[in-house]
């Protein structure tokens, strides 16, 4: 069995960009004790109940004295550690990984990372609003991994070089760092470290690691003891290209360096700015790989709202992990939002995808959701917070020497579809933001910046059965937790030698959710 994570205003996979924003027809009436219920290509779902809630403050650190940051960037379950206890409690391990550091205010030379934490989880079924459950969920800090090179070197979550990358044999070009001194704006030696915004995890049963990243956007293979052992190249359509080279900068110069100019800011081809493959999920078996932008690619539309909405989904056979192959490729058309603190002409938006988790017979789970609003931002409200489903059954492989070019295109700059390009079936399903269900656990989505005010980032999916076996009953637990930015007044890096306050003036403590959801018969519970 392999072991991997992938924890209002709807319209429908078909709507042009430009189109208004209907309520999915694809949504139930709840009955009573659901939330919500949703059919995607005949296969029910149900929201039955917001389930748990926990916290880690955001000033905790790690072994190496760092602060523990924004680990929900992507979550993972050992599923053979999932117990439920005779008295009702669930235990379990997590792997977690935050992305590329404290970045708010510019990248630094954080060492990428994998932590662990067991976890005990106890629902409380009889919570109400008006007499909640304290926090249920508990996360408890165990160990970390540290990435490094296919020669042991320690990796960056620096921003990669305007061109070029480093050439390793055996490798593709890798998108890199040149520093000066340590990294962080004090003195050393410089040097040049591979880059990583790590967003997706995947556990594999040799105990290796498939990770996805922002800057190429490449797939990367760890060992279990954090060596890098395999980099997949996207195909080159998805590289971005300035000025007709390879540039994998995000324009996220380093805190030390903040008037660093990138000429053209956005890429000309390729992945848009910090929207690469952010999303990462696996078959059962671990033989084929999923792998998703964020929003569309330049050539398909981005990075702009409200035409960046062409998702591509790569599908990569991995049953030889040392050499995989791209076996199919997807587009997912993602939903739009109207955000209110816009003017009128300018409120359609794009909601990205922050994480996917594959369910068996071509439906994935999908978390899409808008920014910019939560703890720690300037509105408190989030509008469209979503785990929803969408199914590649009858979509198009969109996989050819043409649309795989460089430049190459299966949208137009508008993020209208070409014709002949049929994109995935997508459902709306689970709403974070039903405050009703929320109160039930002391949270809110909206008022005051304070307790209990979900956060703005979530980022990660987690699927395990709650009957604490292989769950033949249907009944699952979706986790997801938040992404927190590494946003604190107490923070430390450098293995504790760098001190950080974040200018927001904010303590993100870093949020997890669980949601109990029914799942149809049959979907994957691995």
């Amino acid at each position: 069995m392999l072991i991997f994570t992938h924890l209002f205003l709807v319209l429908s996979a078909c709507l042009s960009p430009t189109s208004a924003i209907p309520t999915s027809p694809k949504s139930h009436p709840p009955a009573a004790g659901v939330v919500n219920r949703t059919t995607c290509n005949g296969k029910q779902y149900t929201y039955q109940r917001l389930a748990g809630y926990g916290s880690i403050p955001a000033n905790a650190r790690d072994s190496y004295g760092d602060t523990l940051g924004g680990f929900g960037s992507a979550i993972a379950i050992d599923h053979k550690s999932w117990r439920k206890l005779k008295n009702g409690t669930y235990t379990g391990k997590l792997y977690a990984i935050p992305d590329r550091g404290w970045n708010t205010q510019g990248t630094l030379n954080y060492q990428n990372r994998i932590h662990t934490f067991a976890i005990s989880f106890t629902p409380a079924p009889d919570a109400t609003a008006t007499s909640p459950s304290p926090p249920n969920l508990q996360l408890n800090y165990k160990s970390t991994l540290l990435l490094t090179d296919p020669l042991g070197n320690p990796t960056t979550g620096l921003d990669a070089d305007l061109t070029g990358g480093l050439t390793i044999s055996n490798f593709p070009i890798l998108p890199s760092a040149t520093y000066t001194g340590n990294g962080f704006g004090q003195a050393g030696s410089g040097g040049r470290r591979i880059s990583i915004d790590a967003e997706g995890l995947v556990l594999n049963n040799d105990g290796s690691y498939w990770i996805s990243d922002e800057y190429g956007p490449y797939i990367y293979r760890f060992s279990a003891s954090g060596k890098l052992l395999t980099a997949i190249a996207p195909p080159p359509a998805y590289i971005p290209r300035r000025n007709n080279t390879i540039s994998f900068t995000a324009d996220s110069p380093p805190v030390y360096e903040p008037d660093r100019a990138v000429i053209p800011s956005d890429p000309e081809s390729g992945r848009s700015n910090n929207q690469g493959l952010e999303g990462l999920t696996a078959s059962p078996d671990g033989k084929t790989l999923y792998a998703f932008t964020q929003s569309a690619l330049i050539n398909d539309g981005g990075p702009d709202n409200p035409f960046r909405r062409q998702a591509r989904l790569l599908e990569y056979d991995v049953s030889r992990p040392s050499n995989p192959t791209l076996s199919h490729e997807y587009v997912v058309t993602l939903p739009l939002w109207a955000d209110p603190t816009e003017d009128e002409d300018e409120q359609t938006k794009v909601a990205a995808q922050s994480e996917i988790h594959y369910l068996g017979g071509g439906q994935f789970f999908i978390l899409a959701r808008d920014s910019g609003a939560g703890g720690g931002q300037d509105s408190s409200t989030s509008i469209y917070r979503h785990i929803d489903v969408f199914d590649i059954s009858s979509a198009t492989n969109i996989k050819s020497a043409d649309n795989d070019a460089i430049d190459g295109s299966i949208a137009s700059d508008e993020g209208v579809l070409e014709p002949g390009v049929e994109a995935a079936t997508y459902c709306s399903f689970l709403d974070f933001n039903v405050n009703s269900e929320l109160a039930r656990l002391g949270l809110r989505n909206g008022g005051e910046q304070g307790a209990g005010l979900l956060n703005e980032k979530w980022e990660s999916i987690a699927v395990v059965p709650a009957d604490g076996k292989k769950g033949k009953d249907g009944v699952f637990f979706v986790l997801s937790l938040s992404d927190n930015d590494f946003i604190t007044q107490d923070g430390y890096l450098n293995n504790g030698q760098y001190r950080y306050t974040d200018e927001s003036g904010f303590d993100l403590d870093n949020q997890a959710l669980v949601f109990q959801v029914q799942l149809p018969p049959g979907k994957n519970r691995s």
